[in-house]
């Protein structure tokens, strides 16, 4: 699943959104690598836009994908 996420993300890093320099700045300061992900509105065939970008290393920005999906499926109801 590493290498999918790993692949994944070079693939958006080649098409990643504008991000505003204090954004930038922000998530950037004292930390190896970020991850941010934004969608748009679903529209009314329910199809929505999803961005996403990251700095710094892919094998750690899809470590911090996997770890994310971790928490999420934690704090989902069994």
């Amino acid at each position: 699943m590493r290498k999918a996420l790993t692949n994944m993300l070079k693939k958006a890093q080649r098409k990643k959104p504008e991000i505003t320099h204090d954004i930038k700045q922000a998530l950037s300061k004292n930390k190896a690598c970020y991850v941010l992900i934004t969608c748009g509105e679903p529209s009314i065939d329910g199809k929505m836009e999803v961005e996403m970008t990251y700095e710094g290393d892919a094998s750690l920005a899809a470590y911090l994908i996997e770890s994310a999906r971790g928490f999420i499926d934690q704090d989902e109801p069994s």
